[in-house]
This record gives structure tokens, sequence and C-alpha cells, in this order.
């Protein structure tokens, strides 16, 4: 009994995305970078992730947020965050989400707080009534109007934009973005990114388009615009997707389409909403999203050394 490891987690939800924070029993990282922790996680402990998020832990849609000591006094902590085949450069919901796990654990009240990712400070502000808005990495349109010939579908055209992870943003795609229609625009979404990898499709600093995102007109009436977000895992996101609305709004700036300080709703495929709006920092563009998350559980998971699943379920 003395070998298994015990992994405390505290799970929630975004907009309807889970997050699952990892308190304590996590990897031992260093004293580097983010960017440094980071590489680490990957190269040494990549077991430990595929134990805690995928089956029969986990499942394919959980993003997993690692805490970490801060590199910098102002920061409350660091995070970085994980899915089902890998690690992301950032997650808006996850965010969100990780405040308020902090908040429910006593570590940070209402008031803004800085949390340390891989590729920058991203800002926390709770409101006395537990409203949570995150200031996110600066973000920019890389390419406008790509396009990219897709498989059976003919060409496709969207926009490179960077929200703290690299997507490719769709507005014209003759796709219905309803619920029941989840496994068709999953289907759609794939191809698409298979075929920005074939085509050899990247960002302006070499970076993998990993996140697709389709757009199109509204079912609630308080909001802009309904997305259809594919994640790197092929799971779609449940909530709006808080670098994705980033990397669309600055698409929308770069058109003169959003002014600073204007508010835009953007819904999810299951109908949830986050508020966002951009501001000018100098050269920089800084996206802000307004969400709720909700604490669903709290677990410590044993990963057994006698389990042939104790890292979890993985293709071979």
């Amino acid at each position: 009994m003395s070998d298994l490891r015990k992994v405390r987690v505290i799970d929630s939800h975004t907009e309807g995305e889970p997050t699952r924070v990892v308190i304590d029993g996590g990897p031992e990282l260093g004293r580097g970078s983010m960017a440094e922790k980071l590489a680490v996680f990957r190269e040494k402990f990549d077991d430990l992730r595929s134990g805690i998020i995928n089956e029969p832990r986990g499942s394919d849609i959980l993003v997993g947020a690692l805490l970490t000591p801060p590199t910098t006094p102002r920061a409350v902590c660091g995070v970085i965050f994980f899915n089902n085949v890998g690690f992301l450069n950032a997650c808006g919901h996850g965010t969100i989400g990780v405040a308020r796990t902090l908040a429910y654990l006593g570590k940070i009240g209402a008031g803004s707080h800085v949390i340390e990712t891989p590729v920058g400070e991203v800002t926390i502000h709770l409101d006395a009534a537990g409203q949570i808005r995150i200031d996110n990495v600066a973000s920019r349109r890389a390419f406008k109007d790509v396009a990219v010939d897709v498989a059976g579908r003919g060409q496709v055209v969207g926009d490179v934009a960077w929200g703290g992870n690299w997507f490719f943003l769709i507005g014209e795609h003759g796709q219905r973005l309803t619920l029941d229609n989840a496994e068709a625009l999953t289907r759609y979404t794939w191809d698409v990114r298979t075929a920005l990898t074939r085509a050899g499709v990247r960002a302006d600093d070499g970076g993998e388009i990993d996140h697709v995102e389709l757009f199109g007109p509204p079912v609630r009436r308080d909001a802009d615009s309904r997305n259809f977000v594919l994640c790197p895992g092929k799971a779609y996101d449940r909530s709006p997707c808080g670098t994705g609305t980033s990397a669309k709004m600055a698409c929308l700036y770069a058109d003169g389409k959003l002014k600073e300080g204007q508010a835009w709703r953007q819904e999810s495929i299951i109908g949830s909403l986050f508020t966002g709006s951009v501001r000018r920092e100098g050269e920089r563009l800084v996206p802000s999203i307004a969400g709720s998350a909700h604490i669903t559980g709290e677990a410590t998971l044993i990963l057994d050394p006698d389990d042939p699943f104790r890292y979890g379920i993985r293709a071979r």
C-alpha cells in the first residue's frame, strides 16, 4: 500500500466545461520558469498527466490544471493546463475554474489576483458576489482568409489567431451549430484540422494550429454569436472557450467590428455564455472574459502500481 500514489483534486465546471485542479500529489517540477516547468512535466511526468485526466479516472472532455508555486511574488500561483492528449499553452475556462477553486479553498478573496501560465500572466478579478472575470494573455490575428483544401469538402477559408492557443476560425462553413449535430461538427472540424496539418499551415511563430472554431448566428437573444470549438484531443468545448473567444475578438477588432470596451457575448454549442471585451495596452490587445464556474466535487485519485490502467487508457 505504501506504493500507492494519491493525488488530491477539486473538480468544477465553467459554463459546462469541466476543470480538474490538482491541489496535492502532483509532480515536483523544479524552480524554473513556467515554460520550463511545463517542459519538465511533458518530458518526465506525462504518464501522471494521463493517469489523472484519462479514463478510468477521467474522460476526454476534462481539462486538468496543476497548481505550482509562483515564480514571482505578485502571483498567487502558477498553473499548467493539460488534457487527454497532452498540454495546453493556456485555458480560459480553466483559469476561471482555477479561480473558483482557489476561492473555495479560501486562498483568494474578492479583488484582483495574478496567475502565471507558461505563455504569460493572467489576472483574475473576483467580485464580492463571486463573479469571475479574467484578463487573458495578449491576443492577435496572425493571418486573415487562409484557404485550405479539405478532402471531400472542398476549400475552407478561415483566420489564424492567437488567444493563448492557436485557432483556425471559420465563419462560412455551412454547418448547423446545434448540440444534436455535435458528431457531424466534430467530423467536419477534425477534417479541417487534418487538412491544415497536411498542407503545412502553421501560425506565424511556427506554432501548431490545434484548435478549430466555427461561428454562426446565436440562439440566445442576449448573445452575439454561437460557436463550436474542437480541442486538440478531438473533444469539443462545452463552454464558449475562453482562449477561442479571445482569438475571435482579436479578429473582430482587427476588422473594425469590435471597439475597445465593447461587450462581445459568445454563446457555446450548449447555450452557455461568456461576455468578453478588449482593450489596448500599447501594442498589445488584452481580452477580458467573464463567466461562471461551480465546484462539482472533491476527490483523492489513487494510482495503484498493480493497476494495469494506472496511467490511464491510451491509444496504442
